[in-house]
């Protein structure tokens, strides 16, 4: 059982850690994600325990990934954003010791491939962004055999937003945490359906992130790393490197 001394502290680390690098965490219980998924999805965890939801933010690229790359030797690496975050995520276990911490990153994978959380569902009942699917439509307008994928959108930055991971703190339980509904933040079919087409149909001309005002966006800089092909982004970090150090 967790009091609420151990709860505020962990807060208090994850703000001192995250709230300056562009990143966001939002509490929730293993129990709420595990109703939502089908059983090969589910965390083997108690119901009540303690978990946090990691999302970077849109100046996360500048205010952490751009000052990683120019101090760590990561330009080889198979995912340099990956080996950020992760730093960053470490910094959690380093900070709580004698904590129980298993982090899951948005990339973990089983052996036969399936996810080993679905970041989404996380981030829907953590009440950090609203995972829209074609069950949120009051009336589907596709045909039932077309396949619709759900994305989600967050109150701020809508689209403009990543999840990172999943951080359980497995020996602390919060059987008296409330749970949020994340911010609706399209309230109509015709904006629920726009933002799925707009996802499904033409999702590499970035106009599904905009589906709301945002308060702030990926970077022109940012932008140009993501839409370079993964084979090809060690020669632009190189570029950046430099223009960082300047």
């Amino acid at each position: 059982m967790a009091s609420s001394d151990n709860v505020r502290k962990i807060d208090e680390a994850f703000d001192n850690i995250f709230t300056t690098t562009g990143f966001e965490f939002h509490k929730f219980k293993i129990g709420w994600y595990n109703d939502c998924v089908d059983t090969p999805f589910k965390l083997d965890c108690p119901s009540d325990t303690l978990a946090y939801l990691t999302i970077s933010t849109p100046n996360m690229f500048e205010k952490s990934f751009l000052p990683y790359i120019t101090r760590v030797d990561c330009l080889d690496a198979r995912d340099p954003i990956d080996q950020c975050v992760d730093t960053e995520l470490q910094k959690v276990k380093e900070a709580l010791p004698d904590q129980e911490i298993e982090i899951i990153h948005d990339y973990d994978l089983h052996p036969n491939r399936r996810p080993k959380v679905l970041v989404q569902t996380a981030g829907h009942v953590a009440g950090s962004a609203f995972y829209y699917q074609r069950k949120h439509m009051q009336k589907d307008p596709w045909d039932k055999d077309k396949n619709i994928f759900g994305v989600s959108i967050h109150p701020k930055y809508g689209g403009w937003f990543a999840f990172r991971g999943v951080v359980i703190f497995k020996d602390i339980q919060v059987p008296d945490l409330e749970q949020k509904d994340p911010p609706d933040v399209l309230p109509t079919d015709e904006l629920k359906q726009e933002l799925l087409e707009r996802f499904n149909d033409r999702w590499q001309d970035w106009s599904y992130r905009d589906i709301i005002p945002v308060e702030g966006k990926y970077s022109e800089q940012q932008k140009l790393y993501f839409g370079t092909a993964p084979k090809d982004r060690k020669q632009l970090l190189e570029s950046m490197t430099k223009s960082h150090d300047a």
